[in-house]
């Protein structure tokens, strides 16, 4: 017998008839529903979008979750390895899972999922939270909630990953609160929403009491920390893992790993994994939950677990080995949910400081596709129905420029918390909106609307009578959106090819086109794929 199929008859053995016992969370531990304190010993697992199979038929990512055959050949090997916990960064909620979530309940393996996907997440560099990333955010929701094993979901992935970019955290935490209330109001079960954050020493700080403080009904259920400071022969003092036990030691929701490891020296088969028996030690496991280990597939990145050959068979490595034997060794110190009565309290929140550009008064509206469509149906001047995204984006460049009065609807300053109500509408909505103003703010003159030939004026059929409460309210936003005291503008501008190579929505580096139109405090994100799909796959350490 092979070693896949001695491990596959293992896990047939192991397989478990009833589902898993869901996961709920008290204080700052995860328990299961019957009160056994549950630690996450996890391994991500999605191969990188631009390596051989990692791609769709788009050319865009691969769902992890999709494919029948590869789960029955991966399971197995993440069961043997004592795994209980994947994390997958993007899924297609037109997909089926059931086959690949149930080949993982048997095995006893829960899943947290991110929420966006490479062209549908928050951009740290052209923040939006809008009708088209809630809607993403909804349909993955609704796909993975109806499987026990689910345990939650990560509403962005080192989005703000260094000071220069902290305002897009409040976007996120929009995210976050929006899809809370989702989870509220149309599923029957606890399922968290957390972030993953990035070892910034800049911002990790401020990031983390942020994401926890103020309003609970809008902060997150778990904190994920992606490390990756513990390489070769350390310790916890030389590592800094001390320090993060001493930071979160008071965190009021479960932490864990959501991202570890290192691979230097020596590559991934010289990996130690002396961090994995650390979390797991009693220095660790009073504050940390465990952790998911980075990664399952062996890529250019030189981090994997199994090499996958050109026929697609699976080979565990040398230091899949050295990792399974830790996690087997591993004893956390553990409670019941009956013993343990929480004593943290969420963070203060972090003021405004050189470091930190986010107000944690307010944060941007939730996206209402229905409020965005009655504003449409009011205006007399709309974009030609098959305008370009670049050319949209022309627009914007001339408008507001022109007349920053018109874009007082879709401004967005993080630092004074003025977001205007329609901010949240999608990039077609918002140009005629901005549109419209301009033309009424020249008294409707002729070639107001022309825009080289891009608008059209109409008459505007008018809005249904369920739409005024709304628009009223939208209205006097506005009006105090653009006379509100603005904040010194953010930087950047239209048309920027940067490759933004620190993008880490998979957590790794994924080469895309972010067309993030920046200017003063309107921000319009125009997103169009690369040619030739994305980039080299590293982590960005």
């Amino acid at each position: 017998m092979t070693k896949l199929a001695a491990v596959a008859s293992a896990l047939l053995m192991a397989s478990k008839v009833a589902a898993l016992d869901p996961i709920i969370v008290k204080g700052s531990k995860f328990f299961y529903e019957n009160g056994t304190q549950f630690f996450m010993k996890g391994i991500a697992y999605q191969e990188d979008p631009a390596g051989a199979g990692g791609e769709n038929e788009e050319g865009r990512y691969l769902d992890p979750l999709a494919d029948k055959e590869k789960c029955e050949r991966d399971v197995p090997i993440l069961a043997s390895a004592h795994t209980n916990t994947i994390r997958v960064y993007s899924i297609d909620p037109e997909r089926n899972h059931d086959d690949c979530m149930k080949l993982l309940q048997d095995a006893g393996i829960y899943v947290v999922a991110d929420l966006g996907e490479p062209l549908m997440s928050i951009n740290r560099d052209g923040p939006q939270w809008t009708v088209d990333h809630f809607q993403r955010y909804k349909d993955v929701i609704d796909v993975l909630a109806e499987y026990d094993n689910t345990i939650g979901f990560f509403a962005g992935n080192e989005v703000s990953n260094n000071k220069t970019n902290t305002a897009a955290s409040a976007f996120v935490k929009a995210a976050v609160r929006d899809t809370k209330a989702y989870i509220r109001e149309t599923k029957d079960r606890w399922l968290g929403v957390g972030y993953a954050a990035n070892d910034d020493p800049d911002i990790r700080g401020p990031s983390a009491h942020y994401f926890n403080c103020g309003d609970q009904d809008s902060a997150i259920d778990f904190w994920g920390y992606n490390i990756y400071s513990w390489c070769g022969q350390s310790s916890l003092q030389r590592s800094g893992y001390d320090q993060q036990v001493a930071f979160y030691s008071n965190y009021s929701v479960p932490v864990f790993l959501a991202e570890y490891g290192c691979n230097e020296p020596g590559g991934a088969e010289g990996r130690l994994f002396q961090d994995t028996t650390a979390l797991y030690s009693d220095d660790m496991s009073e504050v940390f939950s465990g952790g998911i280990v980075y990664m399952y597939f062996q890529e250019e990145n030189d981090y994997g677990l199994v090499e996958i050959d050109r026929n697609g068979n699976a080979e565990t490595m040398e230091n899949y080995d050295v990792y399974s034997s830790r996690v087997a060794a591993a004893t956390p110190s553990s409670t019941l949910a009956d013993d343990y009565e929480p004593t943290n309290s969420p963070a203060s929140c972090p003021p405004l400081q050189e470091h930190w550009r986010v107000t944690s008064d307010a944060l941007p509206p939730t996206p209402d596709d229905d409020l965005c469509e009655c504003m449409v149906s009011t205006l007399s001047c709309v974009p030609e129905s098959n305008i370009r995204p670049r050319e949209m984006q022309a627009i914007f460049d001339f408008i507001c420029s022109e007349d920053p009065a018109a874009c007082a609807g879709i401004t967005t300053n993080t630092e004074t918390g003025v977001y205007g109500a329609y901010s949240m509408c999608d990039d077609r909505q918002k140009v005629a909106f901005v549109m419209n103003e301009y033309y009424h703010n020249l008294d409707e003159a002729s070639d107001a609307c022309d825009h080289e030939g891009l608008g059209v004026v109409r008459s505007a059929p008018g809005a249904d009578s369920t739409c005024s409460s709304g628009l009223a309210s939208a209205s006097s936003q506005n009006e105090y959106a653009a006379t509100a005291t603005q904040a010194p503008a953010s930087s950047g501008s239209a048309g920027d090819d940067d490759e933004d190579d620190d993008d880490e929505n998979f957590g790794l580096v994924s080469k895309r086109l972010d067309m993030a139109f920046t200017l003063g405090d309107y921000a319009v994100g125009l997103y169009l794929v690369v040619a030739g799909g994305v980039g080299a796959a590293m982590v960005v350490l």
